[in-house]
């Protein structure tokens, strides 16, 4: 299991993100989320195939598809998240912070 603490920037809103392994392939989510748009998705974007994800390119595949569906905001860092959370349960990578420092 892999959570990942998402705190999406000036909108203020959090994300947290639990994904269990479930065999070779599937893993579980559970998103939880103060923004209004991601609540819309946590019902739907439940199970993943991660093998499916892993292959996809950027913005393709059903952590995109989803996201694509609810969130109006091209930059949300929430779909990052998800996939980290997603890699790290599953072996894929390793439970390492990722950072974006923005200033003007």
């Amino acid at each position: 299991m892999a959570q990942a603490k998402i705190h999406a920037g000036a909108c203020g809103f959090s994300t947290i993100v639990t994904a269990t392994p479930e065999g070779r392939r599937k893993v579980q989510l559970k998103i939880e989320s103060e923004c209004p748009n991601i609540k819309r998705l946590e019902s739907e974007l439940t199970e993943v195939d991660i093998n499916e994800e892993y292959k996809a390119k950027i913005g393709a595949g059903k952590v995109y598809e989803t996201f694509r569906k609810y969130c109006p905001h091209v930059s949300c860092p929430v779909t990052s998240g998800v996939l980290k959370a997603m890699e790290v349960a599953c072996g894929f990578n390793l439970p390492k912070d990722a950072k974006i420092e923005v200033s003007k």
